[in-house]
């Protein structure tokens, strides 16, 4: 009996100690399996809990007509004219039970949102797996990279030079603004007689 208690002991230490385990921070710039583009992830700017990621270099930025690429196929019509480079893609990731990042990522391939977990496990790589309608899924490995290419964004995310964040992830804390006072309320003009 005493083994049997002792070993749910440590199984219930086990399985709750797994349940509250922060994933690994991702935080770095990373080249995707195919070598297209560089993507950097990080805490989001108004939210340091979760993980955002923005293309920061791509291999052929330009289009057959020599200008930068745009996200034409995204399904906002206000976003199809913004450029490729140093769009959003992932979208404000949270850590999950299973150690990993869970959320949205873009693919500006197709203007499609796809459910996502990252995490890494290798020092140096980054796990990406993504799914639509939760079964159509595929995986891929990125590549830590620390040099910076011709072209490759650098600056501060918001920054000029820097990628952008989304609308709804790019309103960094800001402080709030003084209360001021309230002006008395006119008084009431008294009614003629």
């Amino acid at each position: 009996m005493k083994k049997v208690l002792t070993g749910a002991l440590i199984a219930i230490g086990l399985s709750s100690g797994a349940a509250l385990a922060t994933p690994k921070d991702p935080s770095g710039t990373w080249l995707t399996e195919d070598g297209r583009a560089r993507i950097r992830v990080e805490k989001c700017p108004s939210r340091a809990d979760r993980i955002c990621g923005y293309a920061v270099w791509m291999k052929t930025p330009n289009d057959d007509k020599g200008q930068p690429r745009v996200d034409f196929k995204n399904a906002d019509a206000k976003k199809r004219g913004r450029p490729a480079l140093g769009h959003q893609l992932i979208m404000g990731l949270k850590p999950n039970a299973d150690n990993r990042y869970e959320g949205q990522i873009y693919n500006a391939d197709d203007g499609k949102l796809y459910d996502v977990s990252i995490w890494t496990e290798q020092p140096g790589e980054l796990n990406v797996r993504g799914c639509l309608m939760g079964f159509l899924c595929g995986s891929q490995t990125w590549t830590r990279v620390s040099d910076t290419l011709p072209g490759q964004l650098t600056a501060p995310t918001g920054a000029p030079n820097g990628p952008r964040a989304d609308a709804e992830w790019a309103a960094a804390a800001k402080p709030a603004a003084p209360a001021t006072a309230a002006k008395p309320a006119a008084p009431a003009a008294a009614p003629k007689p």
